[in-house]
């Protein structure tokens, strides 16, 4: 058995293996979305059997899971780093579309079009759950005065709803913001990556800013 902290031969090819396997699968993404992805033609293209890459990934859910997986673990990690370095409210929202932008599939994959009759194990919604914590640790302190002015029927409804947020402490005022912040700049990254901005001789750089603007105070 290896020690901690090493890998034996085997374990090192077994992990190679899986690699390759994933890179393979983002370009079949790249080429013909999530719900075209094949094991089998992952297979033929290295040079392997259908069962022998069986014996890396059982499944094509299997494979869509690792993909989400790392996807989500990547923008956690992006999130919490610029966090953790004292990046504001704004900065995180800069890191989310510096992030998008640097692998489009990669984004599409955890914030797309669901693929048909997969569903996520439970880890994946905790490892999405870091990202949001970020935001909300993030929100900045509202006055009484402006928080009175901005009481919405949807804050009493989300002080009654709130698991999507665990077990933070935040108020439904943060959990309103927190909600708008995300869909909002998800909307605008969602439309420019789809290329749905080309040929509307604006910089969608110019109007994800302006967003940021209007909604961090």
């Amino acid at each position: 058995m290896a020690t901690a902290g090493k890998q034996t031969p085997r374990e090192r090819y077994r992990a190679q293996l899986r690699a390759e396997i994933k890179e393979r699968a983002w370009e079949q993404i790249a080429a013909a979305g999530a719900p075209g992805l094949s094991l089998n033609a992952i297979a033929k293209q290295m040079g392997m059997s259908g069962p022998a890459l069986y014996r890396y990934f059982s499944s094509r859910d299997e494979l869509i899971t690792e993909l989400i997986r790392d996807a989500y673990r990547s923008l956690a990690d992006t999130i919490r780093t610029a966090a953790a370095s004292g990046a504001d409210l704004a900065a995180l929202g800069r890191a989310l579309r510096a992030w998008a932008l640097d692998d489009p599939q990669r984004y599409f994959l955890i914030y797309g079009t669901p693929v048909p009759g997969y569903h996520a194990p439970d880890d994946i919604t905790m490892i999405a759950s870091e990202i949001m914590d970020a935001l909300l640790d993030a929100q900045p302190a509202v006055g009484p005065a402006t928080a009175a002015a901005q009481d919405t029927s949807l804050e009493s409804h989300l002080a009654e709803h709130r698991k999507w947020a665990e077990d933070h402490p935040a108020s439904p005022a943060d959990l309103r913001r927190a909600l708008h912040f995300w869909t909002r700049l998800h909307g605008i990254l969602s439309l420019e990556l789809a290329g749905h901005f080309t040929g509307m001789g604006f910089d969608p750089a110019e109007l994800y800013e302006n967003e940021l603007q209007h909604l961090t105070p």
